[in-house]
């Protein structure tokens, strides 16, 4: 297997320091250099040109988010994940096509794993996913992205079965399981609602994967294919989706 080349950019010396430690357990990588700043990071990956940056955000000067941007623009951009304190950044992250967005401190294991999924990357590929993600800008998006502790989780729209409010969260129920999206059940219907139904006001539904409504007692849910949850359907609402139904058969 070809060695990955790599750059850590990080304003912290002991930052840097830690990752060039884990990136050592990972085979087949190769660590080409490291920068404090954004201009010199860019100088190095002209020089250099490694396969991959592991870049911070927060740096004095030019953010890594500017910095990505610019490495985007390059003819064979370098893959670029991003390892950062701050679980704030990563919408505008991913708009720089980036492969992977780390927590601090970050653990050998998921560091593994986005490394793993940049070496899939071609650079001719990060270039065509960066021509992609400003398209579905205008587009609609195909993913969603979900921050937590363990880093971010993209969930296909396509893959999604319900959108169900709980308590101050809506979780996603999806074929890969469910995720936490810090998004408001409005909102999403104001973006995806034409593939989704509301059939309660905690819940929207996949009109792509609705299998029908069963009694429950003297309510009515919803069936999915693919997933056990079955939203309550509100009596208010209830006459619309059985038409829809209906329509669909």
């Amino acid at each position: 297997m070809t060695s990955l080349t790599v750059l850590i950019v990080d304003d912290e010396p002991l930052a840097r320091a830690r990752l060039a430690r884990q990136l050592q357990k990972l085979d087949d990588c190769e660590m080409l250099g490291e920068a404090g700043d954004a201009e010199a990071a860019l100088q190095q990956v002209r020089e250099l040109a490694p396969d991959l940056v592991l870049l911070d955000i927060e740096m004095p000067g030019r953010s890594g988010l500017e910095l990505a941007g610019a490495l985007s623009a390059l003819a064979a951009p370098p893959a670029i994940i991003f390892c950062t304190a701050h679980d704030e950044f990563a919408v505008p992250a991913f708009a720089t096509a980036a492969v992977g967005y780390l927590l601090k401190p970050v653990a050998v294991e998921q560091l593994a794993a986005a490394v793993d999924k940049a070496r899939r990357l071609s650079k001719p590929q990060l270039k065509a996913a960066a021509a992609s993600d400003v398209q579905a800008e205008t587009t609609g998006r195909r993913q969603i992205k979900a921050v937590s502790r363990r880093g971010v989780e993209l969930v296909p729209v396509e893959s999604v079965r319900c959108f169900v409010a709980d308590s101050k969260y809506v979780v996603a129920h999806h074929s890969g399981g469910e995720t936490i999206l810090d998004e408001s059940l409005k909102e999403l219907e104001n973006e995806f609602g034409e593939r989704f139904v509301r059939v309660h006001r905690n819940a929207l539904v996949a009109v792509a994967y609705i299998a029908g409504l069963r009694r429950d007692g003297g309510n009515y849910r919803v069936l999915l294919d693919g997933i056990d949850e079955r939203p309550q359907v509100s009596r208010r609402l209830l006459p619309g989706v059985r038409s829809l139904i209906e329509e669909m058969v």
